[in-house]
C-alpha cells in the first residue's frame, strides 16, 4: 500500500482528495494536515466521508510527512515551497497541487506571484504534471507539479493542433469560465450566493497567474514561444470550467481531418473524451469525474477552428488529475481510484 500525506485537508482540493484517495485500492491514509482545525475528526468537518475516513486533522509534521511514500500538498500558493525541498532530501515524493513549482522561470513567477520564490533551485527538478504531456517524465519524478484547472482545459484543447503545427501560436485565444469553488473555500464577498448568483462576469482580463503556466505548456508542444490572450469568467455554478478555444489555421484543413487528428491524439489517453464534431459539451457532463471532454468546429468552414473543452476544475482540474499522476509515478493503473462516472443531472 502507498502511504500517502496531504497537507491543506480543509479546502475543497483537500476533500477531493480524501474522497478519491479513501476509495483507492492502493492506499493508505497516514497524514491529513490543517493548523486550523487540528485535532477535528475529518469526519466532523466534512459529513460525507464518514465511515470513509477515520483521521483526524494534525498539526503539519515534518518527521510525519517524512515517512510517507508520497505528500499532495493542497495548499495556497507560498506553502509548498517552504516545506517541499526538505521533505525532498528525505527521499519523500511530492505532488503539489498549488502553483509553486509550475512555473520554471523564478523570475517569471515571482512577476506573477509578487514576492520572491523560496526556494527557486527545486524548480528545475519539478515535472509538470499534465499527464497527457508529460507521462513518462512523471513515472520518474520526485516532484509533480501538477497542472492548473483553466491550464488543463486550455492545453488539451489546444494540445493536437499546436503539436502537429496547424495553427498560427501567435493568434491563440481562450475564452474560459469557472465555477465559483475555483476562487477556493475561504470567505470573499465576491463568491458570496447574493453576488455570484444570476450574474457572469469577466475578470483578470490584463493578466492572470494562470496565463504564464499556459503559454509554457503550449510552448513545449509547440517548440518554440506562443501567444495566447487568455480571458477568464466566473459562473454562477459550483463545479466545472467550459473553456472556447480559438485558432487560426496555417493550412487548409477539413474538419474531418481535425477530428481524425484528435482522436489519434488521444485515442490512448483514458481520460481525454473526443466527441463527435459539431457536439456542444457541457460542465454536468463531466461532474465529478477525471474526464476531459472535447468538441470540434469550423464554422462556416472558415479558417478558424473552434475546440470547447470541459472539465470538473476539482477533479481533472485538480485532485483527480493529482491522483492520476500518482497512479503513473506508482506503477498503478492509471484510472485506479478515479473510474468515476460523472454525476447527471
Amino acid at each position: 500500500m502507498i502511504k500517502v500525506g496531504i497537507v491543506g485537508g480543509t479546502g475543497y482540493t483537500g476533500v477531493e482528495l480524501l474522497r478519491l484517495l479513501a476509495r483507492h485500492p492502493e492506499v493508505e491514509l497516514v497524514a491529513i494536515t490543517s493548523r486550523s482545525e487540528a485535532g477535528l475528526p475529518v469526519a466532523d468537518l466534512y459529513p460525507s466521508l464518514r465511515g470513509h475516513v477515520d483521521l483526524a486533522f494534525t498539526v503539519p509534521d515534518t518527521d510525519l510527512l517524512a515517512s510517507c511514500d508520497v505528500v499532495f500538498f493542497a495548499t495556497p500558493h507560498n506553502v509548498a515551497m517552504q516545506t517541499v525541498p526538505e521533505l525532498l532530501q528525505r527521499g519523500t515524493r511530492i505532488i503539489d497541487l498549488s502553483a509553486d513549482f509550475r512555473i520554471r522561470d523564478a523570475e517569471l513567477w515571482s512577476r506573477w506571484y509578487g514576492e520572491p520564490h523560496a526556494c527557486p533551485d527545486v524548480l528545475a527538478q519539478a515535472v509538470y504534471g499534465l499527464p497527457e504531456l508529460n507521462r513518462e517524465r512523471i513515472r520518474d519524478a520526485q516532484l509533480v507539479a501538477c497542472a492548473g484547472c483553466y491550464p488543463t482545459s486550455v492545453q488539451l484543447g489546444f494540445m493536437p493542433l499546436v503539436e502537429a503545427g496547424l495553427v498560427d501560436t501567435q493568434r491563440l485565444i481562450a475564452s474560459s469560465a469557472s465555477g465559483v469553488s475555483g476562487a477556493g473555500r475561504q470567505a470573499k464577498v465576491d463568491n458570496l450566493l447574493t453576488e455570484a448568483a444570476d450574474s457572469f462576469k469577466a475578470y483578470g482580463v490584463a493578466g492572470h497567474r494562470h496565463l504564464p503556466e499556459i503559454e509554457q505548456g503550449l510552448g513545449d508542444m509547440a517548440g518554440a514561444p506562443v501567444q495566447l490572450t487568455f480571458t477568464p469568467h466566473l459562473v454562477p455554478m459550483i463545479r466545472g470550467i467550459h473553456s472556447t478555444l480559438y485558432a487560426q489555421l496555417t493550412q487548409d484543413v477539413s474538419l474531418d481531418a481535425l477530428q481524425r487528428r484528435f482522436e489519434e491524439r488521444f485515442a490512448d489517453e483514458p481520460f481525454v473524451d473526443v466527441l463527435p464534431p459539431g457536439t456542444h459539451p457541457q460542465t454536468r457532463w463531466v461532474k465529478g469525474s477525471n474526464v476531459c471532454r472535447l468538441a470540434l468546429h469550423r464554422p462556416q468552414g472558415r479558417d478558424t477552428v473552434v475546440v470547447l473543452a470541459v472539465i470538473d476544475n476539482l477533479v481533472k482540474g485538480a485532485s483527480g488529475q493529482a491522483v492520476q499522476n500518482m497512479n503513473i509515478m506508482f506503477g498503478l493503473p492509471e484510472t485506479a481510484g478515479l473510474d468515476v462516472i460523472a454525476l447527471l443531472p
